[in-house]
């Protein structure tokens, strides 16, 4: 299959759903009103509270919800080939996820910025409040340690990304003063300087490598564990102006520029799919994703089509920015859509290998030295039968090309789990094969692993400060100063509580035991996210319009319970009974159960207000009379 039809087929409808379907949620079920006033103006404090141009926010959110779910999700998935990944990432990104985002994201703007719990608690009850609130620290947790854990497996051992990557920080540093203090309101100069300074530091990496300086950036996986969770903790504590906000907005100009020129290089290099549409893993036993195609591939890609982490970015930091109303529609519904763009050229990149290279990059071989022998014989034994099995059904799993990408990558590229340095592979083939660009894979390999890690880590830093501002939330009914974002000592302390508990997960967890309880979680906050989003609409006398939220959340519910009960059963509770993993699968399955009885109790408890009719509170009664 060649990629052109499916790139171009993709845009197209993500076009016109952002054309047409936005436009009518904007107008219709959300009224959005730029007299209405915004907390970033009400509430101004200079430090989270602060109108933001609406590029540079578009940036900051874009930056902040694109973490690895839609760059690794689909990867991921092309275990299964990929049609069905290709579907999901097109209807559920257009339907489901630029909604979710965009009506949360509205939600809040009109509650003074109000986290997604407290949204909950007046909306649908104070028990749905309370419950969502827990079910969202442990989600953040989960997601937080599932997207560190990619950037964990992509950096370590690799001087060159390493040093890239931890380059960007100082820069963002630099571009914050220079926006807010030396040079205030110049964006087009701090752009630059920052543009400038990420292809320095590619550059600057790859001579770091060849230098003595290469010991001192090739880190062991615990080592790029604890300085992240450093950056983390940082992050979450400096003013959001300085190191937040830059970060995501030169983030941005990375992932905006290398999505539209990865787009112009499928485009022009057309790659053959030579994954097939379907394989046989359709049918369960894949050695990535153990289960069926449904449920499993909609909580693989767990971003890229809808993601409930987002619920916390649009009723987090964001909303303390906007600075009108209607900047909401290209925020909200305009960045998923780009994130569904990702997922595509995701899925792309990972499927135009040949299926023995993708699965030799993503299967444990024995390869690892670390490893005893015998798990190490394990491991080759069951890859060599893996290759046999499938065989016999016609499926060829030989390597094609691996040693040829080995060799002018300058990585190992076997049996790199997780999905980034396959995508990282994937990139730089297409990057390759542009006429006049042949002949620098190392270095498109590289600058697509800086590509894929600072991804990530604008959604670590952002998704630590939400998760502290959710600490604090709770904290603060016991100690009412933990709850005031602005408190130095409660910031210092609600961000190394969250911190801690993700870093733990990381320092003691795997790809193939974090991804899928990320999926989970990660989905069924979609679901909790669309109950408020539908009694939002409900209590606001709209209930005809009730069903743009419904639709997705009756899919999103049912299909991630069914497989939270998959996992717990065929993944989860098997680990327990096992004594070298029996503490991480009895955590995995209390914790994937604990949060599909949170999502369930929220879904009855919405049931009963939206039976019982609309609920005129305050704030839903001024939107109301707003629209009036």
């Amino acid at each position: 299959m060649n990629a052109l039809p499916i790139i171009i087929g993709a845009l197209c409808v993500i076009a016109i759903a952002y054309r047409y379907y936005s436009a009518f949620l904007a107008a219709k079920v959300l009224a959005l009103d730029d007299s209405r006033p915004v907390p970033s103006v009400t509430m101004y404090d200079g430090h989270n509270y602060y109108p933001t141009n609406k590029w540079v926010m578009f940036g900051h959110h874009f930056a902040a919800i694109s973490g690895a779910g839609p760059l690794i999700g689909p990867v991921l998935a092309a275990q299964f080939g990929f049609l069905p990944g290709l579907l999901w990432l097109v209807i559920g990104v257009c339907l489901g996820g630029a909604v979710h985002d965009f009506m949360i994201l509205v939600a809040s703007i009109r509650r003074k910025g109000k986290s997604l719990a407290e949204i909950a608690r007046t909306e649908i009850s104070p028990l749905s409040g309370f419950v969502a609130g827990i079910a969202i620290l442990f989600i953040v947790v989960i997601a937080l340690a599932g997207l560190g854990l990619v950037v964990v497996n992509a950096l370590s051992e690799s001087p060159w990304g390493t040093f890239t990557v931890g380059f960007t920080i100082p820069l963002a540093l630099i571009m914050g003063l220079y926006m807010y203090r030396f040079r205030k309101g110049k964006i087009v100069e701090a752009s630059i300087i920052g543009v400038v300074g990420l292809l320095i530091a590619v550059y600057l990496g790859g001579r770091v490598a060849e230098s003595p300086w290469a010991a001192a950036f090739t880190l062991s996986p615990h080592k790029v564990t604890l300085l992240m969770a450093a950056y983390g903790f940082i992050a979450s504590v400096l003013p959001v102006w300085m190191l937040l906000c830059p970060r995501d907005y030169l983030s941005s100009y990375l992932k905006i520029g290398t999505v539209a020129f990865l787009i112009i290089g499928v485009i022009l290099v057309h790659p053959t799919l030579h994954m097939p549409a379907i394989t046989p893993f359709v049918s369960g036993g894949g050695p990535i994703v153990p289960g069926k195609v449904y449920p499993f591939v909609f909580i693989t890609i767990a971003c890229g089509a809808i993601s409930g982490f987002h619920a916390l970015i649009s009723s987090g930091t964001t909303p303390k920015m906007i600075a009108k109303e209607t900047d909401a529609r290209m925020i909200g519904y305009g960045s998923m859509l780009m994130e569904g763009v990702v997922g595509v050229i995701a899925l792309i990149a990972a499927t135009s290998l040949f299926p023995g290279d993708y699965f030799a990059a993503n299967t444990l071989q024995g390869l690892r030295t670390d490893k005893p022998a015998a798990v190490r014989e394990i491991e080759k034994a069951r890859y060599a039968r893996m290759i046999d099995e499938q065989a016999k059904q016609g499926f060829d799993l030989q390597p094609k090309e691996l040693d040829r990408l080995e060799a002018a990558t300058g990585e190992r590229v076997r049996e790199r789990t997780g999905g980034a340095v396959t995508l990282a592979i994937g990139i730089a083939k297409i990057f390759d094969g542009i006429p006049g660009l042949r002949g620098l894979m190392k270095y498109w390999y590289h600058f697509a692993i800086m590509f894929e890690a600072l991804f990530i880590l604008t959604t670590i830093d952002t998704g630590t400060r939400v998760a502290r501002f959710l600490v604090g939330e709770f904290g603060g009914r016991v100690y009412p100063k933990l709850a005031q974002p602005n408190w130095i000592p409660g910031s210092i302390v609600t961000s190394a509580i969250v911190v801690a508990a993700w870093t733990a997960f990381i320092w003691s967890g795997s790809i193939s035991t974090i991804w899928p309880m990320f999926g989970i979680a990660n989905q069924l906050l979609a679901a909790v996210a669309l109950c408020v989003a539908t009694t939002i609409i409900i209590n606001s006398g709209k209930a005809r319009y009730s069903w743009v939220t419904l639709v997705p959340l009756s899919f999103v519910a049912t299909t991630t319970l069914v497989a939270g009960y998959q996992s717990i059963r065929d993944i989860f509770w098997p680990q327990a009974q096992v004594p070298a993993t029996t503490m991480q699968g009895y955590i995995n399955t209390g914790l994937t159960a604990l949060i599909m009885t949170a999502a369930v109790i929220v879904l009855i408890d919405s049931v009963r207000r939206w039976i019982g009719g609309p609920k005129r509170t305050e704030l839903t009664s001024d939107a109301a009379l707003a629209e009036a």
